[in-house]
């Protein structure tokens, strides 16, 4: 039934994706684009997610490991990011509460893209705005380079040469299991209903 149930959200979420305008006015440090890492990340081709430590919010080295026993949501944007970030961490926020008593089973992740600005300083003062139990996570440009790789997340800074720049960036909400596996995602825009329907589901599965 997880697999399923990944193919579906996984694929509705990318061919809703597909029609929503989405820039690719940039190519990402790795030079892939992003229609390339979109399809790649529909069509589940290669591994999608993995290993990291990151430094979270509060100073602290973060591994995936840490969060071994909890369904995570992965979440990867930047603060400052005037739209979709805000919006879609608030329905991450709403579905973590959303989950009462069950939200225990679940830790929302924040992986910013712009290492540069967002500092664990800084996230510090950002996160908690979305909810207390979302974390922010921070590291080099490398570290962060890498982790969106392995998400297959599409990411790039415009204009390149500013100091005055936005990120240009995918925006898929991940869900990866208990054992650190990747189950899907779901698109921007998802409603908090939509993402405590599907959590609820996994976390009935992990208990069969």
């Amino acid at each position: 039934m997880i697999a399923t149930r990944r193919r579906f959200f996984g694929l509705a979420a990318g061919l809703l994706l597909a029609g929503a305008g989405w820039s690719s006015r940039a190519e990402s440090p790795e030079g892939a684009s992003a229609t390339r890492l979109m399809d790649d990340l529909m069509w589940n081709r290669g591994p999608i997610g993995g290993p990291f430590a990151l430094i979270d919010h509060t100073g602290i080295l973060r591994t995936d490991e840490d969060f071994r026993g909890k369904l995570l949501l992965i979440y990867f944007g930047y603060s400052y990011c005037p739209d979709v970030c805000p919006t879609d961490l608030q329905q991450i926020g709403l579905a973590v509460d959303g989950l009462g008593a069950r939200a225990d089973a679940v830790q929302p992740l924040f992986i910013t893209l712009d290492p540069e600005r967002d500092t664990a300083a800084h996230l510090a003062d950002y996160v908690p705005s979305f909810h207390p139990r979302l974390i922010g996570l921070t590291g080099s440009a490398e570290q962060i380079r890498r982790i969106a790789l392995a998400y297959k997340v599409y990411y790039a800074k415009y204009p390149p040469d500013s100091s005055d720049y936005v990120i240009d960036h995918s925006a898929f909400i991940y869900l990866v299991d208990k054992t650190g596996k990747y189950i899907g995602f779901f698109p921007p825009g998802t409603t908090a209903d939509r993402m405590i329907e599907i959590i609820t589901l996994n976390l009935s599965d992990t208990k069969r």
